[in-house]
């Protein structure tokens, strides 16, 4: 099964006209720390309560990491929107998260501050534990240099 699956996940990568390099390099990184990241649609998860007590009104996630399994999912339509690097950068900052908790999500306390239109994107958790981890991944998936952050961000603490 999990054969299969990586087969798949390469035919599917490979044949993307979006996938450029960054990403593959950044993909074949986490899988080094032994991640498995999946070209798939996320499976159903219960997604945590956002202001007000709602429930995140998006069916399915353009990324997920699911701390368990060590498996990143990244849903196609990032490919076809054009933000496929920008949803695996973010999905690679929870990894470093991931390694820096030692197999629990923990923020990495990163000195950078998040533009100003990041804040809702994050600013909508009510869990404030939830709302620094993704401070971080919007954080650092904004900056110019998003890429060299995410590789570095994994290396430091996924050694």
């Amino acid at each position: 099964m999990f054969k299969s699956l990586l087969v798949s996940s390469v035919i599917l990568i490979s044949q993307l006209p979006n996938a450029d390099p960054k990403f593959k390099q950044l993909k074949t990184q986490l899988e080094s720390y032994g991640f498995q990241v999946n070209i798939a649609v996320p499976p159903n998860i219960n997604f945590t309560k956002q202001q007000n007590g709602f429930r995140r009104k998006v069916s399915k996630p353009y990324g997920m990491l699911h701390p368990k399994s060590k498996s990143i999912w990244i849903n196609p339509i990032v490919f076809e929107l054009g933000f496929s690097q920008a949803t695996l950068i973010h999905e690679s900052v929870h990894a470093a998260q991931y390694c820096a908790g030692n197999g629990l999500l923990q923020p990495i306390n990163l000195e950078l501050k998040p533009i100003p239109q990041a804040l809702p994107f994050f600013k909508r958790y009510v869990d404030t534990q939830r709302q620094n981890l993704e401070r971080e991944a919007y954080t650092v998936q904004s900056q110019p240099n998003s890429y060299e952050l995410a590789r570095s961000l994994l290396e430091e603490h996924c050694q």
